[in-house]
């Protein structure tokens, strides 16, 4: 029964988190697709790869909130009551709770240390693939369009479905001479040296304005740079593979394999720091301790951001890391655990004169 609860309760609270976070991050991502930086295919496929990263980022938080909301229902409906009346202690608990986070930190292990860093790569090459394209996607008929800095102004009247421009107006400036083009058909091609615009069937005027010697020429065809230089792909350290960083010795990767290890750990140590919080009276609040829940996983989450730059600048050796703040939650659990049920319980717990 607590399995099947929290299980459905986890999915619940992560399906919840996960669309708010996605979704303004979405908008982001929707309003350079408006604007032409990104294409209309990629919006979906950063969609999928955004889901997969905040999956892993807030699963974690989902189940402790998650723990929380079961148990503590179950505290104020008595259940508990009668769970311990029928000799079920805080194991008992614990053993069902476990049931289900072991299996989801495992689930987060690979969540972390394989899937997002895969999805991280894949935004930062889909949003490489775009900025090189961007000029292509930056074509509409019958709008002025800038490109290559502002060197190129561009106008079509028409696209038909294959891509071919009817009715082109180009501007372009090569040092102080001001070209002005006007072509029947047009279209974008990769040649060698970079995107060029091909017109075909057009008028050329080229000068100096503020002076008279213009040169006017037809052609059948006339080629115009549009953009000439690569852009690097670099990816952010986020996007490196974990077999790359498991043995690295630079501070930066050793920080980022500690974030990728602090997820399984999270699950577990939230989970079990959430059986003794979830404990309420009959007449408590719908949450009973939320508001300490709250306090001590916001503590956690902006230690665990602090600590970050303290292992890079060397403030934290890199051998503690993060897991002194594991082990301070540790111990913040412990010690809830033992007020609940008190230093007696857990004097005749270890002497073995109560069993639980």
């Amino acid at each position: 029964m607590i399995i099947k609860d929290l299980f459905k309760t986890v999915v619940s609270v992560l399906t919840v988190l996960v669309v708010i976070i996605v979704s303004r991050k979405f908008i982001k991502v929707l309003a350079q697709a408006i604007e032409g930086n990104i294409a209309s295919e990629t919006v979906l496929a950063l969609l999928g790869l955004k889901i997969v990263i905040a999956a892993t980022t807030f699963l974690p938080a989902s189940l402790f909130m998650a723990v929380l909301m079961v148990l503590g229902r179950m505290h104020r409906e008595q259940e508990i009551a009668a769970i311990a009346s029928a000799g079920g202690g805080v194991s008992t608990i614990y053993r069902a709770v476990f049931w289900l986070v072991v299996p989801l930190s495992v689930c987060a292990s690979g969540l972390s240390m394989v899937a997002a860093p895969w999805a991280e790569a894949q935004t930062e090459l889909l949003m490489h693939q775009d900025r090189e394209n961007s000029d292509i996607r930056g074509i509409s008929a019958g709008r002025f369009s800038e490109y290559s800095s502002g060197e190129l102004i561009f106008y079509t009247e028409n696209v038909d479905v294959n891509g071919r421009m009817h009715n082109v107006f180009v501007q372009n400036k090569q040092g102080d001479k001001l070209g002005v083009v006007n072509a029947e058909f047009g279209k974008l091609e990769y040649l060698p040296g970079g995107l060029y615009l091909i017109l075909e069937q057009g008028e050329r005027v080229q000068g100096i304005p503020g002076q008279k010697d213009y040169t006017i020429e037809t052609f059948r065809e006339y080629a115009v740079l549009v953009e000439k230089k690569a852009i690097a792909f670099v990816p952010r350290i986020e996007a490196l593979p974990t077999e790359k960083i498991w043995k690295s010795t630079t501070v930066t990767e050793i920080a980022l394999m500690q974030d990728r290890l602090n997820v399984p750990l999270g699950v577990l140590i939230l989970a079990f720091l959430a059986v003794p919080l979830a404990k309420s009276s009959p007449r408590g609040g719908v949450y009973g301790s939320v508001l300490i829940a709250f306090g001590i996983y916001f503590s956690y989450g902006n230690l665990q951001r602090i600590n970050h730059s303290w292992v890079v600048s060397g403030i934290v050796p890199s051998w503690l890391g993060y897991f002194w703040v594991e082990a301070l939650l540790l111990i913040v659990g412990l010690f809830m655990l033992v007020r609940l049920y008190s230093w007696k319980w857990v004097a005749l717990k270890l002497t073995g004169k109560v069993t639980v």
